[in-house]
């Protein structure tokens, strides 16, 4: 029997990093992992079932197409989106009367809370989202809509987990749609396997300062990665220690063409495609270099790793995450000083998180 259908957004690996948090915390309180049941596509499908969860590949990937780090077809992009939306409600109509389970929880794939709630079927929606922010001008009447018919959804639903705190998170209208149903839980991270200094062993990062740059699951990174490259190249004889760069370029970009872009002099620099414990890495290393994807910043904050955030311009979520710790698109000009500069910052206070186990427990109270 499926106790609980999890449908996990395929766009990036930031949805299916904190589900898999979610429910290995469900694990531990007592949820099979046979009870659960993870439907997504694309590169989350394959993340997912290398920690173990049953899963089904049902979706098409959807990523965000970046040009050199900036969104500029973001009304094609929404236009997509909501075909997008019919295709992931017709797929979902089909599973949950299949499975038939005892409850959905659903990661911003809001089209499987739309059929719960047809259905009458317990439901629990996880974002950190709660409206779109794309357009602007006459196009935003688009947008308008599209945010009425989701609030809708969100003020329906059982439960609303947001992964940040109540303060980080401002937005009027939540008190239109009724805050009852909405649970602040806190950043929602994995929990590491060992102590840092081991980990920075197993890693081969002991005796370096170790860089670490990351661009997520999706395509739209690699202006990241090769700006760093470029950036480190200049100045990689001004470091006052042996330091090294390790680059995790994703599912989604092939490592070759990355490969291809590194001077073959530099031998500081260290190339992965698809890795199974970033949040292990971010924790290992001494500086982070990312997008601004909500996942990653959150691992970061609460391992309490140094970080250079680069958001995709025209990104809404992205330009408010980087924002709130002082970083923008136009960072990407100076990235020779922000290295130079944040490479010798102290680690910052690690933050005490139960946002895994505090969503999980609420998961778990309506099965």
């Amino acid at each position: 029997m499926v106790r609980i259908l999890f449908f996990t957004s395929p766009i990036g690996l930031g949805h299916a990093s904190r589900d898999i948090a979610i429910s290995d915390e469900l694990v531990n309180i007592g949820v099979g992992m046979d009870e659960m049941i993870f439907v997504t596509g694309s590169v989350a499908y394959n993340y997912i079932r290398d920690h173990g969860y049953n899963a089904i590949n049902a979706y098409r990937g959807k990523s965000i197409h970046a040009r050199n780090g900036i969104f500029s077809n973001r009304l094609l992009w929404l236009l997509d989106y909501i075909s997008f939306y019919r295709e992931c409600k017709g797929i979902a109509s089909s599973l949950i009367d299949e499975y038939r389970p005892e409850l959905i929880v659903s990661d911003e794939d809001f089209a499987s809370i739309a059929i719960a709630e047809v259905r009458g079927i317990k439901n629990v929606l996880i974002t950190d989202v709660l409206e779109s922010r794309f357009l602007q001008g006459p196009l935003s009447l688009v947008e308008r809509f599209l945010n009425r018919y989701l609030r809708g959804i969100i003020a329906r639903a059982d439960m609303v987990i947001v992964p940040m705190n109540k303060d980080e998170y401002n937005h009027g209208y939540t008190d239109s749609i009724g805050s009852a149903n909405i649970a602040y839980v806190g950043p929602i991270v994995r929990r590491v396997s060992m102590e840092r200094d081991e980990l920075r062993r197993v890693l081969g990062f002991h005796g370096y300062k170790t860089i670490l740059v990351s661009v997520g699951g999706t395509s739209s990174g690699r202006f990241l990665i090769e700006r760093v490259i470029d950036a480190y190249i200049r100045i990689v004889d001004r470091f006052s220690m042996p330091t090294k760069m390790v680059i995790v370029s994703g599912p989604s970009i092939d490592i070759n063409t990355i490969s291809n872009h590194i001077n073959r002099r530099v031998h500081s620099i260290e190339l992965h495609g698809y890795v199974k414990n970033m949040h292990e890495m971010i924790y290992a290393a001494d500086l982070l270099i990312s997008l601004a994807g909500r996942s990653t910043m959150d691992e970061a904050r609460v391992y309490g790793t140094p970080s250079i955030f680069i958001p995709i311009k025209g990104h809404f979520e992205q330009e408010d995450n980087a924002r709130a710790y002082g970083f923008s698109y136009s960072d990407i000009y100076r990235l020779e000083d922000l290295i130079l500069k944040h490479v010798m910052d102290k680690r910052m206070d690690a933050i005490t998180s139960h946002g895994a186990y505090e969503a999980a427990k609420r998961v778990y109270q309506l099965t």
